[in-house]
């Protein structure tokens, strides 16, 4: 701004004084928070094999996506791109869109989030809790051009997680999730987990993961468990085998949080050694089975995380490793009861339960194998 007057310089220090102050609001609201949890998994056909789940959805607004939106105001108000009275804008199929609809509240801003039609009505009754505004399109693939669009109509900001996701976030340190997994293991028998299986939204998890075990000379690999309506697999397939990325978007995904028709800027193949694509069916399959032995419910998206896990300790065991493996609970099941834990819904999606709860079961026993989770690696492994 320049300095043409003295209401100029105001307005400015004005500025200046109101961005402090929303960074110690949300500095005191991270200070009021405790650490999410570690969870440990019994797999008897697995021995020698821990399984953890790092319990995100004990943070305030119930996921994994409150840390993003923290990183994200956090991102914007250090860059100048909010001010007073802002209109914050987000482009979300839910879950990232509650906890920025906290934050602005928190701010006193404005929130508008524009998310596909079929977002779970729980979800959208949680972000208008919060004090947000709900603008829903038809096809997944507007959701960004709408954002950008109401941003401008309303001179405010679009915070875009699908491209800032990656870089908002410390993955140095400040307690990002790969900081607290590595503190919260010291003390487990294998402590330095050989696996750390997530699913990617914006791809920032898996970035933040991948580049933290890098910086502090860590052993651990990434796993990243894609649905099976996704592009990201078939992005890092294409690259992993030297070929040109598809073109072609896909369908919106089912599994509510990850998934994305195009590979999105904040995911980085580099900071993954591994992926899988995983059917709808077996997420949820896998979802119900964690239901049952953790005596909660989750997500499908944790769903899609524990098929990881158990192609990543099935080739352990293959090879006659030891150790740990890490994935993430990503939010609870409560926001998904009209679908995940409707058996209504799972007719109308000519879903056969039984068949995939048995596929499940029988691979927790470590007797049968997994199907059609075309693995790549870049290593030849995994």
């Amino acid at each position: 701004m320049p300095f043409h007057d003295d209401a100029s310089r105001l307005a400015c220090a004005d500025q200046h004084a109101w961005t402090a102050a929303a960074i110690r609001r949300i500095e005191a609201d991270f200070n009021r928070s405790a650490d999410t949890h570690l969870i440990p998994l019994s797999l008897p056909g697995f021995p020698g094999i821990d399984v953890y789940f790092k319990d995100e959805s004990s943070h305030p607004t119930g996921s994994l996506k409150h840390r993003l939106a923290r990183s994200l105001f956090l991102y914007s108000l250090a860059n100048g791109w909010l001010h007073a009275g802002s209109t914050v804008v987000e482009a979300s199929s839910g879950s990232t869109a509650v906890s920025e609809a906290y934050f602005a509240r928190l701010l006193g801003l404005p929130f508008v989030a524009v998310m596909p039609a079929s977002t779970s009505p729980e979800k959208i009754a949680a972000i208008e809790f919060h004090g947000g505004r709900c603008h829903l399109v038809r096809n997944a693939c507007d959701i960004g051009a709408a954002s950008v669009q109401l941003a401008l109509d309303s001179g405010g900001h679009f915070m875009d997680q699908f491209t800032y996701a990656e870089r908002a976030t410390d993955w140095r340190a400040n307690n990002n999730i790969a900081e607290s997994i590595f503190r919260q293991m010291e003390q487990e028998p294998h402590p330095v987990p050989a696996w750390i299986v997530c699913s990617a939204g914006t791809g920032g998890t898996s970035a933040t993961i991948g580049r933290y075990a890098r910086y502090r000379g860590l052993g651990t690999r990434v796993l990243c468990a894609d649905p099976e309506h996704s592009a990201f697999h078939g992005h890092y397939a294409a690259l992993a085998q030297g070929r040109p990325s598809p073109d072609a978007a896909a369908p919106a995904s089912r599994i509510e949080g990850i998934g994305r028709p195009t590979a999105e800027r904040s995911f980085i193949p580099g900071c993954v050694d591994a992926m899988v694509k995983v059917p709808d069916a077996l997420s949820l399959a896998a979802m119900r089975e964690v239901n049952r032995r953790l005596g909660r419910r989750v997500g499908g998206s944790t769903g899609t995380n524990f098929v990881g896990v158990l192609h990543a300790a099935r080739a352990m065991r293959e090879r006659g490793e030891r150790g740990s493996i890490v994935t993430i609970l990503c939010d609870g099941g409560e926001r998904y009861a009209h679908s995940y834990y409707n058996p209504a819904w799972y007719a109308a999606q000519d879903i056969d339960v039984e068949a995939v709860d048995r596929t499940i079961a029988q691979a927790i026993d470590g007797d049968g194998a997994l199907p059609d989770l075309q693995p790549v690696s870049r290593h030849g492994r995994g």
